[in-house]
């Protein structure tokens, strides 16, 4: 008996020495599509044009196609789990791919050329496997509820396939999470969606600031909704990279100090990011996390001076120095920042849909987050700002009774922190490359020594794939989405460029280093021990240290 968490939903892939065919997933659709594995070109046909011979295989959706030195591929999620229902629409989490070559072989390659090909398929399974590819075959997940409730009459009859094209499938890349909770006797369903940008995106350090046309780096769209008895609520909030040109590369430094260009326009392109913020979102509340003293301070000083030279109304910029203000475990301090910004919040309001479908509120602005990563402090912003939004949605909805607070709530609290918890970690885990910080206080409301401690083993983690194994995965993101296309001739690429086994050698010598300090550590009572005796020991003129030797065994984005 099939599972109908990971049953497919589309019919199957036929599979023939000349074609690929694919059935669509509408019910009843006899369309189905042919991909010549010669000529690579597509075309509809019908079912009765599908050989018997055809191997068949189910899959669950297409993500696309691309182009490697083996010439042409396509890729198809293999195998999905349901992470809940929207509106009565199943999600799901693409939890399996399969890069399919349209060539039977890859006896046309050379052997360098045949080694490429494999390191270009290695890239895209490093871009598949990090978690968070999520869909859904009959609901448009790209979209907020309030853009879709606002889009034509015309727009919301179409099916999905309709709005986009046929056996294209929408994917997003981020994190969702969706529970049924109670308060008060009362069931609502719960949900959080992060849509993470497919422009500018990348890696921590090696993608900073904005490219020409505005888009900023790990530009994430965040959408809670609550749905009870009929109706729905939602409110969104943003965050990204500083909108200007600025850079971090890695240095092996702890902390590269962020540069900022100088020989190109930021205001051309701070321009243009805020120009598509304002027309998406409408009034802008801007929190800049950033500290306001050392590296970090030149960025919110051109970050503030950006805003004010835009002189637009609908910019409000506040800076909040995170660090400082919570600094000595005062973690209690958020509340400054969420107090003073209430009146804003109040004014943006959310968007809210009533039982009889008629649309009660709308939401006129968003608060767009940042620090340097957009990741941890400005996760433990946005979760603060989001239960104040909720703790109005559910009084209004009747859920929470007149003078309740939703941190009382214990229950649901849980699941709200955790839930909060794990998209700061989603999120960090696909720009970072590690959980998030400072989630102890998300999931408890307290900062505690263990989450200290567990911040430096995440710091420790991130340093090194920051500066040794990031560059791997920013190559292959540019290749995933298009960025880099791969020239099928047999012309270099660069992954024939020399390469420098200097710093090839470099990790080598960081994990001894970091060895050594261990070492040395674990020997400090005894090393300091000795070093006493001798400088007591008044009949020794030479001291000989022999240390033992070191044991040598002592790294969705929405698709486009």
């Amino acid at each position: 008996m099939k599972n109908p968490l990971t049953s497919p939903l589309f019919s199957p892939r036929h599979t023939t020495p000349e074609k690929f065919f694919i059935e669509a997933c509408d019910e009843g659709a006899d369309a189905v599509l042919a991909i010549d594995r010669v000529s690579n070109e597509m075309t509809l046909t019908g079912k009765k044009d599908v050989p018997p011979s055809a191997v068949t295989r189910p899959i669950c959706g297409i993500m696309g196609t691309i182009r490697l030195v083996a010439g042409m591929y396509l890729i198809v999620i293999t195998r999905k789990r349901n992470v809940g229902s929207l509106l009565g629409h199943a999600v799901w989490k693409a939890v399996d791919f399969d890069v399919i070559s349209y060539k039977k072989t890859v006896l046309h390659l050379s052997e360098i050329q045949s080694q490429e090909n494999k390191t270009f398929l290695s890239m895209l399974n490093n871009v598949l496997t990090t978690d968070g590819f999520y869909f859904c075959t009959d609901f448009d997940l790209t979209h907020t509820l309030q853009r879709l409730a606002n889009t034509s009459p015309d727009f919301q009859e179409m099916s999905l396939l309709e709005r986009l094209h046929k056996f294209a499938l929408p994917v997003v890349h981020g994190f969702i999470v969706m529970k049924p909770c109670r308060i008060n006797g009362k069931i609502f369903e719960w949900i959080l969606i992060s849509r993470r940008s497919c422009f500018r995106a990348g890696v921590r350090y090696y993608v900073r600031g904005i490219d020409s046309e505005g888009h900023a780096a790990n530009f994430v769209e965040t959408e809670q909704i609550v749905l009870y008895e009929g109706a729905k609520a939602s409110f969104v909030q943003t965050r990204g990279s500083m909108p200007f040109y600025w850079s971090q590369r890695p240095n092996l430094k702890y902390k590269p100090k962020p540069i900022i260009s100088k020989t190109t326009n930021h205001m051309d392109g701070f321009q243009r990011h805020f120009d598509s913020q304002l027309l998406i979102y409408g009034k802008q509340s801007i929190l800049n996390l950033v500290n306001q003293k050392g590296s970090e301070k030149p960025l919110e000083q051109a970050f503030a001076k950006m805003v004010s030279g835009m002189n637009n109304g609908m910019l409000n910029y506040i800076a909040f120095d995170f660090h400082k203000e919570c600094s000595h475990m005062r973690w209690d301090r958020l509340q400054i920042l969420v107090d003073s910004v209430a009146e804003t919040q109040d004014e943006y309001s959310y968007f809210m849909v009533n039982s009889e479908e008629k649309t009660v509120a709308q939401q006129r602005g968003v608060f767009r987050s940042n620090c340097m990563d957009c990741l941890d402090r400005t996760n433990v912003i946005q979760s603060l700002l989001a239960r104040r939004s909720l703790q109005s949605q559910l009084q209004r909805m009747g859920v929470l009774n007149v003078g309740q607070r939703i941190e009382e709530q214990a229950e649901f609290e849980k699941i709200y922190k955790n839930a909060w918890a794990d998209n700061a970690n989603a999120c960090a885990v696909q720009y970072a490359g590690t959980g998030a910080l400072k989630t102890d206080f998300t999931r408890t409301g307290k900062r505690t020594r263990w989450g200290l401690l567990m911040d430096g083993w995440n710091s420790m983690i991130r340093y090194y794939k920051n500066n040794f194994s990031d560059g791997f995965r920013q190559d292959s993101i540019d290749l995933f989405l298009g960025n880099f296309a791969v020239d099928e001739s047999d012309g270099p690429t660069p992954l024939r460029v020399q390469k420098d086994w200097k710093f090839l050698t470099l990790p080598i010598i960081m994990l001894v280093a970091f060895s050594m300090c261990i070492v040395c550590l674990l020997m400090a009572g005894k090393f300091f021990s000795c070093l006493k005796t001798c400088l007591l020991c008044k009949g020794h003129r030479h001291v000989t240290w022999v240390y033992p030797p070191l044991h040598p065994c002592c790294s969705s984005l929405i698709v486009k």
